[in-house]
């Protein structure tokens, strides 16, 4: 599955203006039920918040990865925010957060869900990505370098292991 299947334009934000972590984690819900509006956005919220309560999703270098387990869903879904400032993630290595990328994933995980978070996790590790995402100054543009970063969501192997074929 390709990125730009879990993720559409309208739920990535350029610039956007959070006061701490909370308010992104609001931020975020609000672009994830842009693709979902079935779900309601406390519940989105609700969710990433008990997610971070696990543990800080923060994976260092001032990128966030929050994301959650939800029933109702079979794909996984994203949003992605560049912030116009950093906000404090609780990080490993102190440095505060200017990009963040949530994920939606079923309750119950599948093989091909896991390859999801495991490509993510590797594209918002790659500083020449990071480097372009900090770069963009709009969101069109920002959704561009995010899904011509060649990640993909679950690879093709991942995909057909998952599926049984």
């Amino acid at each position: 599955m390709l990125l730009e299947e879990i993720i559409s334009p309208d739920a990535v934000l350029c610039n956007a203006q959070a006061r701490s972590k909370k308010h992104c984690l609001e931020i975020l819900s609000e672009l994830l039920v842009r693709s979902r509006p079935e779900f309601a956005n406390g519940e989105i919220f609700d969710s990433l918040i008990e997610r971070e309560r696990l543990g800080c999703t923060s994976l260092g270098l001032g990128v966030a990865f929050p994301r959650c387990r939800f029933d109702g869903i079979k794909t996984s879904v994203a949003a992605f925010v560049r912030l116009a400032d950093t906000v404090d993630f609780d990080s490993q290595d102190g440095v505060p957060v200017d990009l963040v990328f949530g994920l939606i994933v079923p309750k119950e995980l599948e093989a091909c869900h896991r390859a999801d978070i495991d490509a993510i996790t590797s594209m918002l590790s790659d500083d020449a990505v990071l480097e372009q995402l900090r770069a963009a100054s709009t969101s069109n543009e920002l959704y561009h370098a995010l899904v011509g970063s060649g990640a993909r969501a679950c690879p093709p192997a991942a995909a057909e292991s998952a599926r049984g074929s």
